[in-house]
């Protein structure tokens, strides 16, 4: 059967208090927090760490196609997964597509890649951030966060932590929710509408999914409703007949509603809390209905997440409502005085792409000195063009020396620059990212992250900086 190999989600570091929205305006909030997107993250960076996540929780897995889905893609035109493939190292041979602009692509991306038998290991990667006016329902209830899936028939080396047993989708056009291109805010219909056509199809595509995949709702052991419309979600959960423990928590009130990316995510949370040989079933509601039904094997208790939802979820810091809405551009600061950036070269890009994007660094093969960025010439012993390739994206690293710059470029000054040491060899000035600039010390650990250092003309210039090492992540 094909299935779930490995899964993991991404929750950013940042998160805001819901309260703090009417502290400012008056209005708006409400109870709880919201996931978000650092400055330096987009949809493009977030999909990486999933992805990273997710591969390393099956070392063995490779993949032989990447799909990568998101409502708010970091370029248009361009092939916004293809950053992803780089960042991952995959072979050139491994084709990398985009599922993108609408909510639905990244429940269309799981399903398709789901149905997809003989097709091979795909890797599913799904990012979205969501974005609303100041005060509105969207800004609040909304969220960051990526997912990504390894997808595969059942096989040595790589079993299936949850077997696909089956499906449904229904697909009605409907005006509920949209936003045309060069907008950043989406605009919704009458809620009431929304509700009507969303629970009928809910109940219509999971009476559907449990008889073509044999199952009844009572034995259903973990469901999860997900959407945008919330109101559907809450009353179509209330018409499934499962038992009321079955239903699981949809993370609105800690994470939010990550669009897109939501499937992901909670199918990386419910497969974290199962056991072997229960039933999980999700249902999304975006333009239709989609369900899907898993049952998870005995592969599932030797499977250990790489940095657990609830660990991430648990290990966030609070942001300033200012800081958000800067970092959203509904406000614009004075910035720091000092010339922008300018953009990228295209080719000198392409030349280094090893080292921008896999952060892949040379060996010397005599002297096994390391060296970041990679060099021809050996530090110890001085051999030229005798060295091998080395990353060192998966790599821990000691702070050796910090500063704290308050006058260098950043769309969130002051930047926290370290000269970090890797466990293995090599030695790197790097900068500091999700961190208190007050808390560094000379000796923390740190790991690797792939971020946005910049836009300039339109260009996104990605590249790597050093996170701390936090409880729950891999050492």
């Amino acid at each position: 059967m094909r299935g779930i190999v490995s899964i993991a989600g991404y929750v950013p570091y940042r998160r805001l208090q819901r309260s703090a929205i009417a502290q400012v305006f008056g209005n708006g909030g409400g109870k709880g927090i919201r996931a978000v997107a650092s400055h330096d993250e987009d949809t493009t960076t977030m999909g990486v760490e999933a992805a990273r996540l997710a591969l390393r929780a099956a070392p063995t897995v490779a993949p032989d196609g990447l799909w990568f889905a998101t409502a708010t893609p970091a370029y248009l035109d361009k092939t916004n997964a293809t950053a992803i493939h780089a960042a991952l190292r995959l072979p050139a041979e491994v084709p990398a597509f985009d599922f993108g602009g609408a909510l639905r692509s990244g429940v269309g991306a799981v399903v398709s890649a789901l149905r997809a038998e003989g097709s091979g290991t795909t890797l599913v990667v799904l990012a979205d951030m969501r974005d609303g006016m100041p005060t509105s329902a969207d800004e609040s209830a909304g969220g960051d966060g990526a997912a990504a899936l390894v997808i595969a028939e059942d096989g040595p080396g790589h079993p299936t932590i949850a077997e696909y047993l089956g499906g449904a989708s229904l697909t009605d056009e409907f005006l509920d929710r949209w936003r045309t291109v060069g907008d950043r805010r989406s605009k919704t219909w009458e809620e009431r509408f929304g509700e009507n056509r969303y629970v009928a199809l809910g109940e219509q595509a999971w009476a559907s999914a449990l008889k073509g995949s044999g199952v009844t709702a009572e034995e259903i052991d973990k469901v999860v409703v997900t959407g945008m419309h919330a109101r559907s979600t809450k009353a179509l959960g209330r018409k499934l007949g499962v038992k009321p423990e079955s239903l699981v928590d949809d993370l609105s009130a800690t994470v939010g509603q990550t669009g897109s990316a939501h499937v992901g995510l909670m199918l990386a949370s419910i497969l974290e809390q199962s056991e072997p040989g229960q039933l999980v079933a999700l249902v999304a509601l975006a333009d239709g209905a989609d369900v899907l039904v898993f049952r998870t094997t005995p592969a599932l208790a030797d499977w250990s997440p790489s940095d657990s939802v609830a660990d991430q979820i648990a290990g966030g810091a609070d942001l300033p409502y200012g800081k958000f809405l800067t970092w959203r551009g509904m406000v614009t600061p004075e910035p720091p005085r000092r010339p922008e950036p300018q953009r990228v070269s295209s080719t000198a890009a392409w030349r280094n792409e090893d080292w921008k994007y896999g952060f892949v660094g040379s060996k010397d093969r005599s002297s096994e000195a390391v060296h970041l960025p990679p060099s021809r010439i050996s530090m110890k012993g001085g051999a030229v063009d005798d060295m091998e390739p080395i990353g060192r994206a998966d790599s821990v690293a000691t702070i050796a020396t910090y500063t704290i710059d308050r006058m260098a470029y950043s769309p969130s000054p002051p930047i926290v620059f370290a000269v970090v040491d890797f466990d293995g060899g090599g030695r790197f000035p790097v900068e500091l990212t999700d961190v208190e600039p007050d808390s560094v010390e000379i000796g923390d650990r740190v790991t690797m992250t792939f971020r946005k250092l910049f836009t300039a003309d339109g260009i996104h210039d990605y590249f790597w900086k050093a996170k701390p090492l936090r409880a729950g992540a891999a050492d």
